[in-house]
């Protein structure tokens, strides 16, 4: 990253700081805080039974469900979900599973628009280049308004001023036209329950709404997303909504348990009224089973990239893919390999400790990446200058 973005990014993240500081410290906070930590660990732990209870809740709601083993599973079977439709535009919410699976690069492959719906990500889909996140719920926030200026300028062809409502108003117009005659809208889910068949989604700017009203609306989640109720789920998002906005509540909270449907005229059913005709929830492993558990606890609210010393010098380069700084380092061994965790950052971290103080659920990163150094190094992936002073205290009883 340019040094004027990591400023950009460190001045971002110092506004997030001021405006959680208010409110995370305040006794129901702790409270929700204390209720989300039982509910991540004991949903991981049970992880098998609410999985195969959530599928009979989404097919009970008439919600059809695949599951994919690997990304490539997971883009195969939205290849075939979408193939049946004429207008190649689909709208996409904000969502770090749908970048894991690299989902953007797969459909442009097979030459549909996939039109992003959030305004962080549609300015970094503009800029085409360099256009790695930075944080999960402020994927730009490495970019000033000069900068986002000239992306959209010379992006869409257009005169606009450095003014972010003036910003916000053209990209909104071109976003809405490009979806006019889409037909499928593609998102993640911040939370699933299990017993309900309900997949809650939490956003700002109403997007999702456009994504939902589609006629078909597929949901990609990691198996790692399943809670038990939907009261569960809506505490993962509220707590997710204070660490990473510093609100209290998020401004649209959608929770979807089936396709659109009226019974408005003699109770009788009818389907398709104004949103989607038909939903599918596709459950996501690409390596989630394997992972340790306390990686699995995480609600993607963002605070350990904000307080990380390591990200805040380097910026993304720390991470892997969407997820970012060390617990992304952490999940790329899963997702990936041992080479990709390697590469992602596995010996930036300084193991300080300050992304579990300022995590909500206190996931233990610093001894995660500590304990993969360890298994990193007996298959050969370590800093070289490491292995020499190894070498040299094996053979000369020094480092040197």
């Amino acid at each position: 990253m340019k040094s004027s973005e990591l400023e950009t990014m460190r001045m971002s993240f110092n506004t997030v700081k001021s405006r959680s500081s208010e409110i995370k410290d305040s006794p129901q906070v702790k409270r929700l805080e204390k209720r989300v930590r039982e509910i991540k660990k004991y949903s991981i732990e049970n992880s098998k039974e609410l999985y195969s209870h959530a599928i009979e809740s989404f097919k009970r709601n008439g919600i059809d469900v695949e599951f994919a083993e690997t990304k490539e599973d997971a883009i195969n079977i939205i290849f075939d979900l979408i193939d049946c439709y004429d207008n190649k535009v689909i709208a996409k919410a904000k969502s770090n599973t749908l970048g894991e699976i690299n989902l953007k690069d797969e459909l442009a492959n097979k030459k549909w628009d996939v039109v992003e719906t959030d305004l962080g990500d549609r300015i970094l889909q503009l800029k085409k280049t360099d256009n790695k996140p930075v944080h999960p719920t402020g994927p730009a926030s490495h970019l000033n308004v000069s900068e986002i200026t000239n992306i959209v300028n010379d992006s869409l062809d257009s005169n606009v001023n450095p003014i972010p409502r003036e910003i916000m108003e053209l990209v909104r117009s071109d976003v809405l036209n490009r979806l006019e005659n889409a037909s499928v809208g593609i998102s993640g889910a911040n939370a699933i329950a299990s017993e309900e068949g309900s997949c809650v989604m939490v956003h700002n700017e109403g997007n999702i709404s456009l994504v939902s009203l589609k006629d078909l609306h597929i949901i990609v989640a990691g198996i790692d997303k399943i809670v038990p109720t939907l009261e569960d789920a809506i505490s993962v998002a509220k707590l997710e909504t204070v660490y990473a906005t510093g609100n209290y509540v998020t401004s649209y909270m959608n929770v979807i348990s089936g396709p659109s449907k009226t019974a408005d005229i003699e109770k009788k059913l009818l389907k398709n009224m104004y949103g989607a005709e038909r939903v599918v929830v596709i459950f996501l492993d690409n390596g989630r089973s394997s992972a340790s558990e306390e990686c699995l606890w995480c609600i993607g609210c963002g605070n350990c990239v904000v307080h990380c010393p390591v990200y805040n010098a380097v910026g993304n380069e720390f991470g892997f893919n969407n997820y970012l700084g060390g617990r992304g380092v952490a999940m790329s061994k899963f997702i990936e390999d041992d080479e990709t965790c390697y590469e992602s950052g596995l010996y930036m971290c300084t193991l300080c400790g300050l992304c579990t103080l300022n995590c909500p659920v206190a996931i233990p990163t610093n001894e995660i990446i500590e304990n993969m150094r360890k298994l990193s190094s007996e298959v050969g992936f370590y800093p070289k200058v490491h292995g020499k002073i190894k070498d040299n205290v094996s053979n000369n009883d020094s480092p040197y």
